[in-house]
């Protein structure tokens, strides 16, 4: 896609927003629900985990931040894939990466009725989840900047909870106020801190890089940025710093002051632990965090699905309809369409209530590894074409191309670890299936284009 594309939206989006929007894809279900999985699977250890996943994703995100400031198009990693691989691989990161999307949209709504039922035990989820539906996808029609506030106000408000909740937890630990059942000693006493040894930390990586889905929101928003060849490396660098700090500093505490052993999924562990604890205020409190957080990754997914629709009918990978902007230069046609396809979970929780998040859950997680492996494999193909040049490019990725070696090999034992555990098996099977379909929807794309 040329770049002159991208000026069709309009550039509405400030540094603070970037970091933000790449804060609430990030911060949202897999840390407030999905940990609780993760901790079942390696105990105390699962720091370990979230540390090692948080590294090899920002050498990911770094090479997504070098791609996006030297030409901050919409759409970036299809754009990239189209301009220095081919055809193929453009049409298959862009349609993956929509794919991903709606499965990450689909897990958020997922769980928003189970916490509404925190409060209102006998209202439908499925109910909950067509309100939230409704009320983002008319937030996203109407124009990028309202889009960006809220965003970034949603964001905020959960950042802002989890350091507080960090705090709080300190004060628990530090006063005893927690009772005898809290206190550092939960990190080694209940089976050691690795109670399920070095494979339990292997197996819940399956689980944990679902939580790093959404800081490559990042690339999506350059075709919006007001400034983007200073926004992006900017926010890459203090967002993957911020979200480690937030997840690791976050369970080590939980993990301190209620005994891992006794995290549950009915609901989300921060509220439940607090709510045990006899702290009902704090339990009410994170239990709407939890919940403007799940609404907030939602609002980015809607966003990033549109915007990338929007980019795959510009390159031609998508009905043309996809690329008319409204009024407000907004893709609207394709937040409409994104939206109206997540609709499906709403049937899934009306058909299996409070069972549906693992599930799509490892879909998401296979989209989101394909993602990351173009991303580095495309990165391998734009750095040889600038391989004359590369002392001037802005944002240079460190240790490249071993780097990119290393988060390959990083990202197969995910997928081999997704294979070991039978709610994250099926998205496995699903992964060929997949790759299997946009081959063929590609094939039928050239098939049409020589008869027309």
């Amino acid at each position: 896609m040329p770049e002159q594309d991208a000026a069709a939206l309009r550039r509405g989006l400030k540094n603070r927003h970037i970091q933000m929007i790449a804060l609430g894809g990030a911060i949202g279900t897999g840390l407030f629900y999905g940990s609780a999985a993760s901790i079942s699977l390696a105990g105390p250890a699962v720091l370990l985990s979230y540390g090692i996943g948080g590294v090899i994703i920002y050498l990911i995100m770094r090479m997504m931040g070098e791609m996006a400031a030297e030409e901050p198009v919409a759409g970036a990693f299809s754009h990239f894939a189209y301009a220095y691989w081919g055809e193929f691989p453009g049409f298959l990161s862009g349609w993956n990466y929509w794919f991903l999307y709606v499965f990450v949209s689909m897990a958020e709504l997922s769980v928003v009725g189970i916490y509404v039922n925190y409060w209102l035990p006998d209202f439908p989820q499925w109910l909950t989840s067509l309100c939230i539906l409704a009320g983002i996808t008319a937030v996203n029609m109407l124009n990028v900047k309202m889009f960006g506030e809220l965003e970034f106000w949603c964001a905020l408000i959960k950042v802002a909870a989890v350091i507080g909740m960090i705090a709080l937890g300190i004060v628990l630990l530090v006063s005893g106020v927690g009772g005898t059942v809290s206190g550092p000693g939960n990190l080694w006493e209940h089976g050691g801190f690795f109670p399920n040894g070095g494979r339990g930390v292997l197996l819940s990586l399956a689980v944990i890089m679902f939580s790093f889905g959404g800081t490559e929101l990042i690339g999506v928003t350059a075709g919006e940025a007001d400034n983007p060849k200073e926004s992006i490396p900017k926010a890459i660098n203090q967002v993957l710093r911020r979200i480690l700090l937030f997840y690791i500093g976050a369970l080590g505490v939980m993990m301190s002051i209620y005994p891992w052993n006794r995290v549950g999924m009915d609901g989300s562990p921060f509220v439940l632990i607090f709510s045990r604890l006899g702290i009902p205020a704090a339990a009410d409190m994170l239990n709407f965090v939890v919940l403007t957080a799940a609404v907030s990754v939602y609002n980015s997914g809607i966003y990033s699905n549109a915007r990338m629709l929007y980019s795959l009918a510009r390159q031609g990978n998508a009905p043309k309809v996809f690329a008319r902007l409204g009024d407000r230069q907004v893709p609207c046609l394709a937040t409409l369409f994104s939206s109206l396809c997540t609709l499906g979970v709403v049937v899934l929780n009306y058909l299996f209530p409070g069972k549906v998040f693992l599930y799509v859950m490892s879909v998401a997680t296979i989209g989101a590894v394909i993602t990351w492996a173009m991303i580095v494999l495309v990165h391998l193909r734009f750095r040889n074409a600038h391989r004359d040049d590369a002392a001037a490019l802005i944002f240079r990725t460190p240790l490249c191309p071993y780097a990119n070696y290393a988060c390959l090999a990083f990202l197969a034992l995910v997928v081999a670890v997704m294979t070991q555990l039978e709610s994250t098996r099926m998205a496995v099977i699903v992964l060929p299936v997949w790759l299997t379909v946009l081959y063929a929807g590609f094939r039928i794309k050239k098939a049409r284009e020589k008869t027309s």
